[in-house]
């Protein structure tokens, strides 16, 4: 197999999509999201490995900010499992590797499968394996009625909010996820390529009010042909924690989800995140597979 790293366009859309369904068939990542992400984004840079017209694996940095010092920075690396173990991987870690070096990398942070090929591929890079994650899914069709959110409180979808007010929430969430994994943007490309996100779902993404003030929040992105959808990111601002309202806007969010035709809910999870996984047994989830985070050094 002769192939080329290059830098991505929004004409690789679909290809790298492909790429997604292969390697983790759980999420929801469509082409047409992933063309609004290359045309807009400016936090990440990304790679490709192409063999002719075909895209045969996928790479990114999402870069540091300016002036950090030395800072961990997230990468990926994906690889369909039919063209594994022909160097591919190899290839766009050296050179997702070589722009992180680039753009003042200390530290790398990446995911890795489960499996044996995948933990060996991690180590012979260099990689240490760290925290353990899940990825699990729930059939709609047993999904439990919504939780009542707390007296005083209320529950929005996100069609009836402005995007700042979710933004607000998400930034307080980000930074304590144990598995280093829920960064994101400034506020002006998170709305073009996160709020705007044509996988997201407006009527099946919830928040849990105080007045105007978000406290909780699930954004859930769907797949209508796959009838699938994915909890691309819950979370509880630190103040509001320990009430339930992650189960108040996950329940409503699936049973939503239930109604609107969709068959299987699907999410990812930090191992080590009790609270959370809790909550998803109840609401029916179960353990599909598993990941693991890996770091290193340059």
């Amino acid at each position: 197999m002769v192939f080329e790293i290059r830098s991505a366009g929004p004409e690789d859309a679909v290809g790298i999509a492909k790429v997604w369904a292969a390697a983790m068939p759980q999420l929801v990542k469509t082409a047409r999201a992933i063309e609004l992400q290359l045309r807009h984004g400016r936090s990440q840079e990304v790679l490709i490995a192409v063999d002719g017209p075909d895209v045969v694996g996928y790479a990114n940095i999402y870069l540091p900010s300016p002036g950090g010092e030395a800072p961990r920075v997230r990468i990926t690396v994906q690889v369909p499992p039919e063209y594994r173990k022909r160097g591919i991987g190899s290839a766009l870690a050296a050179a997702i590797t070589e722009r992180a070096v680039a753009a003042g990398a200390g530290r790398l942070l990446v995911v890795v499968g489960d499996d044996e090929d995948s933990q060996r591929f991690a180590t012979r890079h260099a990689f240490t394996v760290g925290r353990r994650m899940t990825h699990a899914a729930a059939e709609l069709s047993a999904a439990p009625e919504p939780a009542a959110p707390p007296e005083g409180l209320r529950v929005a979808t996100y069609d009836e909010l402005e995007p700042r007010q979710v933004f607000d929430a998400e930034v307080q969430v980000r930074e304590d996820d144990p598995s280093g994994l829920s960064g994101g943007p400034a506020y002006e490309e998170w709305e073009r390529t996160s709020w705007h996100n044509p996988d997201v779902r407006y009527d099946l993404s919830a928040a849990v009010l105080d007045g105007d003030r978000v406290l909780s929040f699930v954004t859930t992105t769907a797949d209508p042909d796959r009838t699938l959808i994915w909890s691309n990111l819950t979370g509880t601002i630190p103040s509001a924690r320990g009430r339930g309202l992650a189960k108040v806007v996950k329940s409503v969010a699936l049973a939503r989800a239930r109604d609107a035709g969709f068959t299987v809910a699907s999410t990812g999870n930090d191992a080590a995140n009790e609270p959370m996984l809790a909550v998803n047994r109840w609401l029916g989830y179960r353990e599909t597979s598993a990941a693991w985070t890996a770091e290193k050094t340059l």
